[in-house]
């Protein structure tokens, strides 16, 4: 009898705690038990998932990464390295910010005039960012910081004090596949991003929709492989959600090394890829022609914005239509000079669109042209167009 009471106290306790917000799952302890006592460092990971880069880092990005602590970048487990261009003076929001390291990194690209702030849900890895907040700012020279940490669940962002509509950017490092509720995370994101701002993200996509045994592998979901999701239920989620279709930037293939978690994996294969996301209105922008006016900070002669457009300073492209709605939302707006659509064509009878690029494929092709390398960067400069 004493069992059953306590048994449905426990139920009475949840649904208390569910009807006041968002409470921890069993997928929510696990990773918290993962990533804050069972993984000390990065070697203790078995598989790349988390640690695969995504494409070359660009020297001005090095050189911020250098000056964050050593402790911090230690206890670093992402994957990949999200660091959208154009970000000085932004407000910046980094899902599972983990140690900080991203964070701390961001702080120096965006100023003294920007804010970053990191939001985990794990303690061990908050305690790590927090203690070395005072120690960045004194680094970089400025008077007070301007980086902050919250702890509080992707999946509930506003619950956790982060207001609606006020960032810039969002950024996440192979974050999202480990929430059991991807739709919220992306719900959660557009909420709080400001009209044209953007979700910049790396993490780990799968080749199909994974079997229970592999979701349900505590093992597998901390290693960023459990919850992958496909990557074709990311452009769907994406567009229930309010957000722009994905566009990718790059792609690269994770191995596993571990023979006993292989096993269980079968025939799946796992893709890092990074893409963006934006809150921009769903108009009927034609294609226009641009100009890369060449002002942004790393990106002067060439701005690789995915894997269908890289463009040249000075260089006139032609853009599909949602694009061209992107960058006159964006903050990219400014870094760009608008011609009328068309130009020297007729305009498309329909608005054209980006082609939607397979990560697989694009991690292939960029393997074959990079033996050895596990990095990636733009697929194509062509441009999407219908005048031949």
């Amino acid at each position: 009898m004493k069992a059953g009471w306590q048994s449905a106290l426990a139920i009475l306790q949840y649904a208390i705690a569910c009807a006041k917000g968002f409470v921890d799952g069993a997928i929510h302890v696990d990773v918290k038990d993962y990533y804050g006592n069972l993984v000390k460092s990065t070697s203790d990971l078995k598989s790349n998932a988390c640690i695969a880069p995504a494409r070359p880092i660009p020297a001005y990005i090095r050189q911020a990464l250098m000056k964050v602590h050593a402790e911090v970048t230690a206890k670093y487990y992402g994957c990949g390295l999200v660091v959208p261009e154009g970000l000085e003076g932004c407000r910046i929001l980094d899902l599972g910010s983990g140690s900080g390291r991203d964070c701390f990194m961001l702080s120096d690209l965006v100023g003294e005039n920007g804010h970053i702030t990191g939001i985990d849900m794990t303690e061990a890895q908050l305690d790590v960012a927090r203690a070395y907040v005072d120690y960045h700012a004194k680094e970089l020279g400025y008077k007070k910081p301007n980086v902050s940490f919250v702890q509080g669940y992707i999946e509930a962002l506003t619950e956790a004090g982060l207001e609606k509509n006020s960032f810039d950017i969002i950024i996440s490092n192979c974050v999202v596949n480990l929430s059991p509720d991807k739709k919220r995370v992306l719900a959660e994101a557009y909420n709080v991003l400001k009209d044209g701002g953007e979700l910049y993200f790396s993490d780990v996509y799968s080749s199909g929709r994974l079997t229970e045994e592999i979701k349900s592998h505590k093992v597998l979901w901390g290693e960023c492989l459990g919850g992958a999701l496909w990557w074709k239920d990311l452009l769907q989620l994406a567009e229930e959600v309010g957000f722009s279709q994905p566009r990718l930037v790059a792609a690269s293939l994770i191995t596993v090394d571990n023979g006993e978690l292989q096993k269980v994996l079968g025939d799946y294969k796992f893709v890092s890829a990074t893409y963006r996301l934006y809150k921009v209105p769903k108009g009927d922008t034609k294609f226009c022609q641009v100009i890369y006016n060449g002002d942004i900070t790393g990106a002067e002669g060439c701005f690789d914005f995915d894997c269908h457009y890289k463009f040249k300073a000075g260089e006139v492209v032609e853009v599909d239509g949602e694009l061209a709605s992107i960058l006159t939302h964006s903050r990219f707006k400014e870094d760009f000079t608008f011609k009328p659509p068309g130009g020297p064509c007729e305009p498309c009878a329909v608005k054209p669109k980006a082609d939607i690029v397979d990560p697989f494929q694009l991690a292939s092709q960029l393997a074959k042209q990079n033996p050895g390398s596990a990095t990636g960067g733009c697929c194509s400069t062509k441009s999407a167009t219908c005048c031949k």
